[in-house]
């Protein structure tokens, strides 16, 4: 093959890569308007039941061709970061905010909003939900300091309810690295009040040892090297 039509075949892959991407971003954006509408709908009941005739209609050519425990999302880059079904981060995940993490001045911020699919007390966010979101913020600041580990403790402070339907500002950092242990710390609070702190976390995260990692993600791995190599 020459080099004219290697180069060809290279960008034909990256327009499909994209394309597929973006297909799927599309239909991450319509579960979610599903699900947020799903969840606030006071629809008449026959509108629900017929609702759900439907629903099930489309979804039934998706289960067609799925993946396995052990293959990741054929658009997924797993060493590029790229994780297009992250339940936080994911855009092609129904239940994701999702989370927008960006990195300042050696700082991680988050902003996302919640809707009524993430509520807990009335109006508020269920805890569990600030929790997911801290965890992701620490990993990140974890991780782009250039120490990633996986998740060994997170103590979690809550100090106000969490408003829905209202836009929020997260963020973490690294507090103190000590070999393969890493000390992470974040807050959230809204985009209108970043000082007033509503939920805080301290997360320890270690990085793996090789045998650990090959034990956890070997198949996972292997996996994918099959499948690019097909």
């Amino acid at each position: 093959m020459s080099d004219v039509d290697n180069g060809r075949r290279l960008r034909a892959v990256d327009d499909g890569l994209s394309r597929r991407r973006e297909a799927i971003a599309g239909l991450g954006d319509a579960l979610r308007l599903l699900i947020e509408n799903a969840t606030a709908t006071e629809a008449p009941t026959e509108e629900l039941v017929r609702a759900a005739e439907r629903i099930r209609h489309a979804a039934a050519p998706l289960g067609e061709r799925v993946r396995g425990r052990f293959e990741s999302a054929a658009a997924d880059d797993l060493l590029g970061g790229v994780r297009l079904y992250n339940p936080v981060t994911g855009a092609g995940s129904a239940f994701a905010p999702p989370l927008e993490i960006r990195r300042e001045d050696g700082l991680a911020i988050g902003t996302c909003t919640l809707g009524l699919a993430f509520e807990g007390p009335p109006s508020y966010a269920h805890g569990g939900v600030s929790a997911m979101l801290l965890d992701q913020m620490l990993g990140y600041a974890v991780t782009v300091s250039g120490h990633p580990g996986m998740t060994v403790r997170l103590d979690t402070g809550y100090r106000r309810p969490v408003p829905l339907y209202t836009p929020l500002r997260l963020t973490a950092e690294v507090a103190a690295i000590e070999g393969r242990r890493v000390t992470a710390t974040g807050r959230i609070a809204t985009a209108d009040e970043p000082g007033e702190v509503l939920v805080e976390a301290t997360g320890v995260f270690v990085a793996l040892r090789a045998e650990q990692a090959q034990r956890l993600f070997g198949q996972v791995i292997g996996r994918n090297r099959e499948s690019r190599a097909g």
